[in-house]
């Protein structure tokens, strides 16, 4: 479906030039904003670029002030012009001699000041490790295959990234590259010949699939929780969705309702129900187990007095973990409330 915002981009790329238009073609953003932001990343590196390649022209001195200015210096324009061609030399000396990946620019370039990398959470993979990893049936892997020198690949580090991040509290579910330089027979075997390829390994299906959504952070968040059941923000939170079984909704609001004698059948129903669910699910299911059973106990204000428990812990400083587990109890609980 053709809507305003698609055609706001499409106008917008159509504008570019030819190499910039198809490296933002390529990344299929789904907003205006974020392809803008690609077009300018690619404008800027290639802008860069092309500063340090070209010959520089002699300034033009106009006469008068200009050049009375020039001389009471002691600088003639030639003299001006042979300054640029050095800077130019050193420019392209510099760029023909840097690594191939290269630390941001920062005021210590072109010091002797070494600046640490960051660590990456994405996980790195190579031939030892991608069968033991990928193969793995209790793991959902997205596999990036990408070639260092691709700039799609330099655009999409920094997303791709926080995806890892994002879902680096979630056991089952690994965020990971494969560099095919060095590792070809791998890119072979799964037909990828455009870089960066993006397959997606379930834990049901290790032939892989194609990963064919956009590539800015909340098309691959969307993706990664509907093929994962995860319910993640972009910044790595969980919604207020986290752990909730949508096919005990309509039982639980029966449990809440009824009487107290009404309640134990209705219990025992919510674990019938709970007994057919498989895979992640499991581990919402006793929860919800637990949770009726305290109300069944403690009478009706136990969902509510417990969450406003949970959320004074939450309210603190604790660890990932134990935020992860107190969210979906608080969730679940909400259900009871």
């Amino acid at each position: 479906m053709v809507t305003p915002e698609s055609k706001k981009i499409e106008r917008f790329i159509w504008g570019l030039m030819p190499l910039t238009q198809g490296n933002v073609l390529a990344t299929k953003p789904t907003t205006f904003d974020s392809a803008k932001c690609l077009a300018q990343t690619l404008i800027d590196h290639r802008v860069d670029l092309d500063a340090t390649t070209a010959t520089p022209e002699p300034a033009k001195v106009s006469s008068g002030k200009r050049k009375f200015w020039k001389q009471r210096k002691g600088q003639t324009s030639q003299e001006s012009f042979k300054k640029q061609q050095t800077v130019a030399v050193h420019a392209v000396t510099a760029l023909a001699t840097a690594p191939t990946t290269q630390a941001p620019s920062s005021r210590y370039a072109g010091t002797n000041v070494k600046i640490a990398p960051v660590p990456s959470i994405v996980v790195v993979l190579n031939s030892d490790t991608f069968e033991e990893i990928v193969f793995n049936a209790k793991k959902d892997v997205l596999v990036e295959f990408y070639a260092p020198w691709s700039t799609i690949f330099l655009v999409l580090l920094d997303v791709y990234e926080s995806l890892a991040a994002a879902y680096k509290n979630e056991k089952d579910v690994v965020i990971s590259n494969l560099d095919v330089d060095n590792y070809k027979d791998l890119s072979e075997k799964y037909g990828v010949n455009g870089y960066p390829t993006i397959k997606f390994f379930p834990k049901n299906n290790k032939d892989g699939e194609d990963y064919e959504d956009g590539r800015d952070i909340d098309s691959f968040v969307t993706f990664i929780n509907e093929k994962c059941g995860t319910s993640r923000y972009a910044k790595g939170q969980l919604t207020s969705i986290a752990g909730l079984i949508a096919e005990l909704d309509s039982l639980v609001k029966e449990f809440v309702i009824t009487s107290s004698d009404e309640k134990k059948a209705l219990y025992a129903k919510i674990e019938e129900e709970v007994g057919k669910v498989t895979g992640y699910l499991i581990r919402y299911g006793k929860i919800y187990v637990k949770d009726a059973k305290s109300s069944l106990s403690k009478g009706c204000d136990y969902a509510n007095n417990e969450i406003q428990h949970l959320e004074r812990i939450l309210s603190k400083s604790i660890s990932p973990t134990k935020a992860y587990e107190f969210t979906l109890k608080k969730n679940i609980l909400s259900a009871f409330a």
